[in-house]
């Protein structure tokens, strides 16, 4: 992950062009984003898919990949980014905003091979601790999912677990094993 060394402010940070991967910005430093690989862009697909087939039918949710979210100080570029339907963003014609100034419900971050776990970690503990309802730790390396509630202690889940979104979205049912299944290609 590059870091620009010159500190800025939020605002600056802003009004620099968008860039692929993306930039974010924590504490007044700007990183880009690693390039997602195979693994990583396959679950952030299927993953935005399930949500938005069971959640925008029944108005439940809606879900985006690569969507910055700037909030709390911070402008992330999560995996993926749930909300449910009655708070997503609108603008006057009933299409979602551009520029987004709140946290989602549910922030799913997808671990790529030379990304740190502990860094990861910290972001979901920040997601939460700042409006996030619930983040998603994905790890492919690991096979594992951890699962952050605020107040409560990140739990690991794997294999056959199912990862519980609580009253959050009903209906949704998936097992770890089942997210990890995402990656075969039929």
């Amino acid at each position: 992950m590059a870091t620009v060394t010159k500190q800025l402010t939020l605002e600056q940070f802003l009004e620099l062009p968008e860039k692929k991967p993306a930039l974010e910005f924590e504490e007044g430093r700007v990183t880009q984003k690693v390039s997602p690989e195979a693994k990583h862009s396959t679950l952030q697909y299927k993953l935005a898919v399930f949500f938005n087939q069971v959640g925008e039918p029944a108005k439940l949710a809606f879900a985006f990949p690569e969507l910055r979210e700037t909030y709390a100080g911070r402008s992330y570029v999560p995996a993926v980014s749930v909300f449910t339907w009655d708070r997503i963003p609108l603008d006057a014609h009933g299409e979602p905003v551009d520029d987004l100034f709140v946290p989602p419900d549910i922030t799913i971050e997808i671990r790529s091979p030379r990304q740190s776990l502990d860094r990861l970690v910290r972001r979901c503990l920040w997601y939460v601790a700042n409006g996030v309802r619930l983040a998603l730790l994905v790890d492919p390396i690991l096979r594992s999912v951890r699962l952050f509630l605020p107040g409560e202690e990140p739990r690991e889940l794997r294999d056959g677990d199912l990862i519980d979104l609580g009253d959050l979205l009903p209906g949704f049912q998936l097992t770890v094993d089942e997210l990890f299944g995402f990656l075969r290609i039929a």
